[in-house]
């Protein structure tokens, strides 16, 4: 490596890189090559594991060889780029140690992967290569996050929904008004026991559009996690509120048809509510996590129990 990593603007954060690789070696060299230029590396030795853990490790670039032995490297290129659970923009690179033909790397680009590049290319254009696109991510990351809604969903992000519950925490104050927040949960239905949409993108995505139809205007949906929004809920007392998920909840379950690959649906909701935020004063942020808290409550409790308010 002739290029000097202290010449290099420095990353707005530190990126992870995941390697996926059944050849050791490979993944020792990538991790040899990325660690000096300021990148986390963490390695994986199959496709099953990478499309287990790529949404919850939350990389900002993937390498993934395009020889995977238990998958084939294209469809589980595809299957990424299909999870809603995992960033958009994160670059997905198909790596090769053998020689590639025009067809390999053509399928591998029709899948998604933002590059295929193969290992005897000099490092200094492959770092070149993955610094552009880390750092495009990266700053890509930092506008969305300073964005109120996010452009594709419609749903508030985690700082827009901050800045909407300090809005309508102080309006409600002034008014002496009410203001709830709920916080719902999406799980599927798997041989009779429901568990959490985080593992079918398709059905939380699904849930996703009918809540934002099922909303009310003056409501903010936002989301908490793969399969679980929250909703600010404005001039909504606790009874209100008991109400509004119950409504929700029957429009999730009941909307249809849902699309091919998405089962049936359940909701399970806690919230937190306030009758005169003027006379009971809470934080914003207080509020979001108290919904948050009952929803988790509500679905340990083992009981049925799909409904909750929020108790300390």
């Amino acid at each position: 490596m002739n290029a000097d990593a202290s010449q290099r603007t420095p990353f707005i954060r530190q990126p992870l890189a995941l390697l996926a690789s059944p050849g050791v070696w490979i993944n020792r060299a990538l991790e040899s090559t990325l660690q000096p230029l300021g990148y986390r590396a963490v390695s994986v030795s199959s496709g099953s594991e990478l499309l287990e853990r790529a949404p919850a490790l939350e990389p900002d670039v993937i390498l993934m060889d395009a020889n995977l032995q238990d998958t084939n490297s294209v469809t589980a290129c595809r299957a990424l780029r299909h999870n809603v659970a995992l960033r958009w923009n994160v670059p997905i690179i198909m790596v090769s140690s053998t020689p590639d033909t025009k067809q390999q790397r053509l399928a591998a680009l029709e899948a998604g992967a933002s590059d295929y590049l193969n290992l005897t290319l000099n490092a200094d254009e492959l770092a070149l290569k993955l610094d552009a696109m880390t750092r495009f991510k990266l700053e890509t990351d930092r506008r969305l996050e300073e964005s109120a809604v996010h452009p594709s969903s419609g749903l508030y992000t985690a700082r827009g929904l901050e800045r909407r519950a300090r809005e309508l925490t102080a309006d409600a104050v002034r008014r002496h008004a009410p203001l709830a927040c709920l916080a719902l949960g999406i799980e599927v239905e798997t041989a009779g026991a429901p568990r959490s949409a985080a593992r079918v993108p398709a059905a939380a995505q699904y849930a996703a559009h009918v809540l934002l139809i099922g909303a009310r205007a003056s409501d903010a949906l936002g989301g908490l996690g793969v399969a679980e929004f929250a909703l600010l809920a404005p001039a909504t007392a606790p009874p209100g509120a008991e109400k509004m998920a119950q409504r929700l909840a029957r429009v999730v379950e009941s909307a249809g048809p849902r699309p091919a690959g998405v089962p049936p649906l359940r909701v399970r909701a806690g919230y937190e509510a306030v009758a005169d935020l003027h006379e009971t004063p809470i934080e914003p942020a207080t509020l979001l996590e108290h919904a948050s808290t009952a929803l988790h409550q509500a679905a340990s409790t083992g009981n049925g129990e799909r409904i909750r308010a929020y108790r300390p």
